[in-house]
């Protein structure tokens, strides 16, 4: 007998609409399938709604004093403006913010928070939960993929971050929050429909108006979906590298035995949009004695040859039960002067939320582990090992 995975999301309301996640022409449809608006009125109400929501940040239809008092009550019944139970928050040291969000029974993921990156502050969003992709290094590639996250659970990790910011209504001039990343639990190409319908909700300008070229996308190299990613959601493009030949990624990320990197480098010299003012960045993270010696550093920038790039060193930093060690700090800054001298911006990105591991790689969600604070509890131990932090800003 066969099994087939299923990834689709299934939300914890199915009765209920959920209006997070549908885009201003799918809340169009809706209210008229309701039958609680009528259909030449569906526009205006649709867009009175949208404001409410993704402006403001409202989840309580009475609120809505634009909207007649005897029409709040029937949209109420048909759908849902609820966020999804945040179990856990926690704050490191150095102002990154972490959040446990359950989405429905047994389905949780981790959303960060990392102030002072992009404009002012970024959120790395999670597109799955769990990953199959197993990049050897991740420790969310240790978490096997449980399902898809639907649109309105993507915003709704943005509306969460928002909540605990205190930033609403969606302010126009110092926000905390002023760049997304996909750079979270999953690979976020094979979730493209979730991710566009959400970036399509995030970056409208009557909402959370977060531009899209302030919204990064990053795959481990989903060939076949890079050209849908850019003509659908217009997203800066981010690219999971970590090594410069077919032997060692396929090791480092299995997903190069399908799309090698000859594959890889020419769906990015085609991502629609490319150019000096629209960088692709690549991610590469430091291992000791694996990717990080000068010659390494050389044929990156033969790889990467007339790709308008911005290449992002990321210090590894353990977690329980790897093999990897950090590259020590000497031979990355040598790895950065080679790229730097070739005229290749490329910073070394500060690990942060370390304490509370809340890095790149590191995510994965509490239902796969012991829960930090009760590991603390028994063991009485300092706090958890540090980790690594999203990258690609």
């Amino acid at each position: 007998m066969a099994y087939t995975l299923d990834l689709s999301a299934k939300p914890d309301t199915p009765s209920l609409v959920n209006i997070t996640g549908l885009t201003r022409q799918g809340l169009v449809e809706a209210l008229i399938a309701s039958g609680v608006v009528e259909a030449r009125k569906a526009k205006m109400r649709a867009t009175q709604i949208w404001r409410w929501v993704h402006h403001y940040g409202f989840t309580d239809f009475d609120k809505m004093t634009d909207i007649a008092k005897d029409q709040r009550g029937p949209l109420a019944e048909k759908f849902t403006l609820a966020r999804p139970e945040v179990v856990e928050r926690q704050i490191s040291q150095d102002g990154t913010r972490k959040w446990l969000i359950r989405m429905a029974p047994g389905i949780e993921v981790e959303t960060v928070y990392i102030p002072d990156v992009g404009r002012s502050g970024a959120l790395c969003v999670s597109s799955q939960v769990g990953c199959t992709l197993n990049c050897s290094f991740c420790h969310t590639g240790t978490q096997k993929l449980v399902r898809n996250l639907t649109a309105a659970e993507i915003v709704a990790q943005v509306q969460i971050a928002r909540d605990d910011l205190e930033e609403w209504p969606s302010p126009k001039e110092d926000r905390k929050l002023s760049n997304i990343v996909f750079m979270g639990m999953g690979e976020p190409l094979y979730n493209l429909d979730s991710v566009s319908d959400a970036i399509d909700i995030i970056s409208d300008n009557e909402g959370i108006a977060i531009s899209r070229r302030r919204i990064t996308v990053s795959t481990s190299g989903v060939v076949p979906e890079l050209e849908a990613l850019g003509n659908r959601t217009a997203a800066m493009l981010a690219i999971s590298l970590h090594a410069t030949n077919d032997d060692l990624r396929d090791m480092l990320v299995p997903l190069n035995k399908k799309y090698p990197l000859k594959e890889l480098m020419a769906g990015i010299r085609n991502y629609p949009g490319i150019s000096n003012a629209r960088r692709v960045t690549f991610e590469y993270v430091m291992l000791k004695d694996v990717n990080d010696s000068p010659a390494e550093a050389r044929a990156l920038l033969g790889l990467l040859k007339g790709i308008p790039a911005k290449i992002n060193l990321i210090p590894f930093n353990p977690w329980p039960g790897t093999n990897y060690q950090c590259s020590d700090w000497k031979t990355i800054e040598r790895f950065a002067a080679i790229l730097n001298k070739a005229g290749y911006a490329s910073p070394i990105r500060t690990p942060r939320g370390r304490d509370i591991l809340a890095a790149c790689g590191q995510l994965k969600s509490e239902s796969e582990k012991t829960r930090a604070s009760e590991l603390r509890k028994q063991d009485r131990v300092a706090p958890l090992p540090y980790g690594n932090l999203a990258s690609g800003l």
